[in-house]
């Protein structure tokens, strides 16, 4: 019998995420009131991950699970993409919910607008002990440029035939590959977002946002200088070159404790209105990694 075709394709990579992943494709299988189908790239997991999406592709078919040696987010998700049959992908990350009627919302938005390409939305913002540090809630006005996108990368929901028009993700960015992504993707189409919260997502210290700032800011940059260039009609190899150059570097990066203790600090900042406790349990965690964090040592003083 052939498969009837989704509606919406979900893509994930993940790596080592057993803790977490089972909650996540929950909120997808149990959530969402379409028909859809999950792709999990399992980019060379060491952990209990594997038999996890085993047994769990097992009881429900519209799992399709992936299984590579590891390569990286941006080459998980560039497979993920060259898989799906829906109409729309969507992005999930291990570790986040959607939560319930999520893509439902997404799509009728994008139904209902045939110029635009990709919709995002609010997003909540916890700590792994279930605390909300913060609730991004993003303008579409605030997208007009092209090159800022949704706050979150996992929230996004887009268009299949314009993600494949655009050239899809580019192994070239290591971090930031969705930026450059929603760059090329807005040339054709607008960036719609649903105001409501609608996607629920982990911070750690070690995330890439937290502890790989510097990386995504320079990442960013050369997204900037590829847009312009290719906006002008010049070409975007020089960039895409530098962009590569990066890319070898972060993949043989090692664990920085120092950038992860900014990463803590930007949680303990964020908590501290509502979570006074919570926020200097982070500011330990920052002053444990890194001693000589000024700003945490100073907002550890003003907290006595």
């Amino acid at each position: 019998m052939t498969p009837t075709t989704p509606l919406v394709s979900v893509v994930m990579g993940v790596r080592n995420g057993a803790g977490t992943l089972e909650a996540t494709l929950t909120s997808l299988t149990q959530g969402q009131d379409l028909d859809l189908e999950v792709l999990v790239i399992n980019d060379g997991s060491t952990d209990q991950t594997g038999a996890l999406l085993e047994r769990l592709a097992a009881a429900d078919p519209r799992i399709r699970v992936l299984t590579r040696e590891g390569r990286g987010l941006t080459r998980a998700l560039i497979e993920g993409c060259s898989e799906a049959r829906g109409s729309f992908i969507a992005r999930q990350d291990a570790g986040d919910l959607s939560l319930p009627g999520r893509l439902a919302q997404q799509v009728s938005c994008l139904e209902a607008d045939p110029g635009a390409n990709l919709c995002s939305s609010h997003v909540r913002l916890v700590v792994e002990e279930g605390a909300t540090a913060t609730v991004n809630r993003l303008a579409e006005e605030s997208l007009a440029d092209g090159l800022t996108g949704p706050s979150i990368h996992g929230s996004v929901l887009m268009r299949r035939e314009a993600y494949e028009r655009a050239g899809g993700y580019r192994a070239a960015f290591y971090y930031a590959q969705d930026l450059d992504l929603w760059s090329r993707m807005v040339e054709s189409g607008r960036h719609r977002v649903v105001p409501e919260v609608l996607y629920e997502a982990t911070l750690s210290p070690g995330s890439i946002s937290g502890s790989r700032r510097q990386e995504q800011e320079a990442f960013h940059a050369l997204i900037v200088g590829a847009t312009r260039a290719r906006r002008a009609g010049e070409s975007e190899d020089p960039w895409l070159e530098q962009a590569e150059q990066l890319s070898g570097r972060c993949r043989t990066a090692r664990r920085n404790p120092r950038r992860e203790a900014d990463g803590a600090y930007f949680i303990a900042a964020c908590l501290a209105a509502e979570h006074p406790d919570l926020s200097r349990r982070y500011l330990d965690r920052t002053l444990e990694l890194n001693p000589w964090h000024l700003k945490a040592r100073l907002r550890q003083l003003r907290a006595r």
